[in-house]
């Protein structure tokens, strides 16, 4: 059914976050609730969130200091008690706030001056059966209240017409609610109760089929058998970890043992190597790069970036062409005559192992005999796009790698279509990196900057958009301006849409010490390394989750020496933000803080068909809601070797389902 609205620009708006007719409405579903329950005010401690209902009695002003729009204003509530109110970057309340209405306030108290910082109001007063307001992750010009209004029309369109999906003996079994009762519960919520047993239902519709979408794909990935006739030499395996320049860890060996031994099983490997940043999960990946090469295949190593093609190019390089290995580079941004001469390499059997980013499974790439796919960084690459990158080769093993790193009994639920390694020790020195939170006006990052090119060391400053807006001060062009003025000859600019040859010259340049100083957007998250590196500021962090920010920090102190990250906010910043950065100062710990990132995002935000490895949910948590995995996973087993009809029914229209989502999925959007 079309989207229930005339309004055209609002139709735009709506398509542009993904929402295209009623079903697509009803689905979009709340992340966090405002609860409007009044707040006992003889009991206010500071920095509680409150709910204070009252009405204005002085004329709202609106003030601006440092680019901020602060609307301020007097307040009584309803119990005589007098406040200061603040609203904070939200001018568009001033055509709603009248002297003398009354309004419903929520936002967080300053005990010392009386004072709340308003986070959400609500006009008038607030009913038992309105006390939670849902709030939706929309684009900044789609506004809540029109948004509700076309969730309760659609409600009402799509009334006695939304089926059921979970089958009937899952239903009885937990008791869950009819779909279309979920639904009016999870939008327009009376009370906690309504919210806890409508997620109970849909959070178990999207765990139910996605841990039977894995099974199927795993007894699909089964049935595929090791062509391979010639075995892995494991004495040469022996010889070459032992001839290293480094000793590996025990989580190293061990992880090298388990992927050969897999490559020379009868069935195809199809195996996720995951650990934190820093444990050495690419010279797992070369040794098994060389096993593949000993049983006489050709290897592809795809990663996300060209920088990173290029460094795991000349790593690669190192170790490997010493055994006789010929390596190729492809990079999309190769000339046609560049690719052609490297595709005629590689079909004439003169390249081993070829190294590049997705171009490596572009249509006109064709690999004589491929043994083995390797991917790094997995989560930037699509989820169900993993078979289609091996399908270059007939019957090739897959290798695939992740930094961020989740709880072993969470992992089996996710990938359970995947064998699961876990590296977590650190194979050299732990690095000593002092994170801190700090002000970007903070006299520490001038500081912080000196000592590192006092040092000898290189900086990086990360900026969290690219464009040069009027008063944007979080842009890398402008931050750029402000380290060059400055530093001068010694900073250098980086970012994704410079010309190849010169992100390129840039970052060679920052490598050979010739800029001491790196302003680049998040494009230098992804694995690149440069031991000299003592210095990371990142200007805008709350813009960032705390797994990339995670990673981001990974840059630094890879020589074992003190090293600094700094995560500068601005004013602007609510405490809440600036709470959920501060886990950063204490712990370096990438599954605590993965764990914690997911937990505090929420369900949605790691976004799964495209840009993240773990799957997309409405309303699934991946922490919080572990245990219903398993619940999942078991029914989805007894589901599939079941006969009965309902359950056949349902695995059908899963199977629609996916195949619709597989043919809608375009190769690396």
């Amino acid at each position: 059914m079309a989207l229930l609205t005339h309004s055209k620009e609002l139709k735009e708006q709506l398509n542009h976050i993904g929402i295209f007719d009623t079903f697509d409405v009803l689905n979009h579903l709340p992340y966090r609730y405002e609860d409007f329950a009044c707040s006992n005010e003889n009991e206010l401690q500071d920095h509680q969130k409150v709910v204070i209902e009252g009405r204005l009695v002085s004329n709202p002003k609106l003030i601006h200091v440092k680019r901020i729009d602060i609307i301020t204003f007097h307040f009584v509530s309803v119990a005589s008690k007098f406040y200061t109110i603040k609203i904070f970057n939200r001018p568009f309340y001033m055509k709603t706030l009248n002297l003398d209405d009354t309004f419903t306030l929520s936002g967080t108290y300053n005990q010392a001056k009386k004072e709340i910082s308003v986070i959400s109001l609500v006009k008038g007063e607030i009913t038992s059966e309105k006390r939670f307001k849902p709030v939706y992750h929309l684009s900044g010009k789609i506004k809540t209240t029109p948004y509700l209004n076309l969730v309760s029309r659609s409600l009402k369109a799509m009334k006695g017409n939304i089926k059921d999906f979970l089958p009937l003996s899952i239903k009885d079994k937990y008791h869950f609610l009819s779909r279309e009762e979920a639904l009016n519960k999870i939008h327009f919520p009376k009370n906690e109760e309504d919210i806890k047993n409508a997620l109970r239902t849909l959070k178990y519709e999207e765990c139910l089929e996605y841990c039977i979408n894995n099974l199927m794909v795993r007894k699909e990935n089964m049935i595929f058998l090791n062509s391979k006739e010639e075995k892995i030499d494991t004495k040469k395996i022996n010889s070459f970890v032992k001839n290293l320049e480094f000793h590996l860890s025990k989580d190293q060996v061990q992880a090298v043992k388990e992927i050969v031994l897999d490559m020379n099983d009868s069935k195809l490997m199809y195996r996720l190597l995951q650990g934190d940043v820093g444990t050495g999960k690419t010279i797992v990946a070369l040794c098994a790069l060389y096993a593949n090469y000993l049983r006489g295949e050709v290897g592809a190593f795809m990663v996300p970036t060209d920088a990173l093609a290029r460094q795991q190019y000349q790593e690669a390089t190192k170790i490997l062409s010493p055994y006789g290995m010929r390596i190729g580079l492809f990079l999309g941004s190769l000339s046609a005559k560049e690719k052609r001469e490297i595709n005629d390499k590689l079909k004439n059997g003169e390249i081993d192992l070829a190294i590049g980013t997705h171009a490596l499974f572009s249509k006109t790439v064709t690999y004589p005999s491929l043994g083995l796919v390797v991917i790094d960084e997995q989560h930037k690459f699509g989820v169900n796009q993993r078979n289609m990158l091996a399908s270059k080769g007939d019957g090739s093993d897959l290798l695939l790698m992740s930094a961020t790193p989740i709880p072993r009994t969470l992992s089996m639920a996710l990938y359970a279509d995947l064998d699961v390694t876990s590296l977590n020790e650190f194979p050299f020195k732990k690095r000593d990196v002092k994170t801190k939170v700090a002000s970007r006006d903070d006299e520490v990052v001038s500081r912080t900057v000196d000592y590192a090119l006092n040092h000898n060391k290189r900086v990086f400053v990360v900026a969290p958009k690219i464009k040069d807006e009027e008063d944007d001060d979080e842009s890398v062009e402008k931050i750029f301006s402000l380290y060059h003025e400055k530093y001068q000859e010694k900073v250098g600019l980086l970012h994704g849409k410079m010309d190849v040859e010169e992100k390129i010259a840039v970052l060679d340049d920052f490598v050979k010490g010739n800029i001491k100083v790196l302003v680049s957007t998040t494009v230098i998250e992804l694995g690149i390394n440069v031991p000299s590196a003592g210095a990371i500021i990142i200007y805008g962090a709350s813009h960032f989750g705390l797994a990339t920010l995670h990673q981001l920090r990974g840059r630094v102190g890879r020589d074992g020496e003190k090293a600094f990250c700094l995560l500068l906010t601005s004013g602007s910043n609510d405490e809440e933000e600036i709470e959920k950065l501060k886990l950063l100062e204490t712990t370096e710990d990438g599954l605590e803080i993965a764990e914690y990132d997911m937990r505090m995002r929420g369900p949605g935000d790691y976004s799964g068909l495209s840009q993240s490895g773990f799957p997309s949910f409405s309303c699934l948590n991946l922490v919080s809601d572990y245990m219903m995995f398993e619940y999942a996973l078991k029914d989805a087993k007894k589901i599939l070797s079941s006969n009965e009809k309902a359950d056949l029914d349902y695995l059908q229209e899963i199977t629609n389902r996916r195949k619709q989502k597989e043919t809608q999925l375009t190769l690396f959007s």
